[in-house]
């Protein structure tokens, strides 16, 4: 697992998630922070328990729970982070850019499981 590019990328996603997050002050974490990280660190931890599962079909309940805290993080959290002046342009960027490169090899990821259980 630990040499699955998606993961690799999840991984450093939530090394940048965490950067953002520990410099946030009581109140922030508190109101955004929290549901920030911890939808971030779940797409990490989400591919790790998809493979450890067994069956496909159980495998590809956890990339999808993954695939929907992306979109929670990536999408709703950081944006807001950003709207609110919260983080600098340069933080959100270097997020986003890795969450560019990770949400095709997350998609392409859950196709080669499907295509597996096919063949």
């Amino acid at each position: 697992m630990q040499n699955l590019q998606v993961y690799q990328l999840a991984r450093e996603l939530s090394k940048k998630g965490w950067a953002i997050y520990s410099r946030l002050d009581w109140q922030t974490r508190k109101i955004i922070g929290n549901q920030f990280i911890e939808s971030t660190d779940s797409i990490g931890a989400n591919i790790a328990e998809g493979y450890g599962r067994f069956h496909f079909l159980d495998k590809i309940k956890f990339y999808y729970n993954a695939r929907g805290s992306f979109f929670e993080s990536t999408y709703h959290w950081i944006g807001l982070l950003r709207e609110r002046n919260l983080i600098t342009i340069n933080e959100y960027t270097e997020f986003t850019n890795t969450a560019n490169q990770l949400i095709p090899k997350l998609n392409a990821y859950i196709n080669s499981i499907y295509n597996a259980k096919n063949n």
